[in-house]
């Protein structure tokens, strides 16, 4: 059994901050769990608006709680994100997330993240990024 708090895991290694400061990630599982699946809890902060194209990787967001929107550029819809909303990347999906206001996130990747990943030139994760420092 793995046991993980969320506070002790934002005083490690597993808080990841994104160079550009949209979003703060803490990944309370990865790929070394073996679970076949990470899990994080994911900070948007307010006014954050940014491009993503997950390449490698799919994504399930739940949104904790906080406001925005995630728009789909395929088609240019827009979908409001509030406590209770999930979006699925099903299909690779590339979008923009924007946060009307900070919104605190639950996100599973398939195949699971090593840890220290950010997002690349195209808005993805590589698939073997480095692992996170304990």
């Amino acid at each position: 059994m793995i046991v993980r708090s969320l506070q002790e895991a934002n005083k490690s290694g597993r808080r990841v901050v994104s160079p550009d400061n949209n979003w703060e990630s803490t990944r309370l599982l990865l790929k070394d769990d073996e679970m076949g699946f990470s899990f994080h809890i994911t900070t948007i902060y307010a006014g954050a608006d940014f491009q993503m194209h997950y390449q490698n990787h799919l994504e399930a967001v739940y949104c904790i709680s906080g406001k925005g929107e995630v728009e789909t550029l395929e088609d240019g819809k827009k979908h409001p994100i509030e406590p209770g909303t999930i979006y699925i990347l099903d299909k690779h999906d590339r979008h923009i997330l924007r946060a009307f206001e900070e919104m605190t996130m639950a996100c599973v990747f398939n195949p699971p993240l090593n840890g220290k990943e950010v997002h690349n030139a195209e808005g993805a994760y590589e698939l073997e990024a480095d692992k996170i420092d304990e």
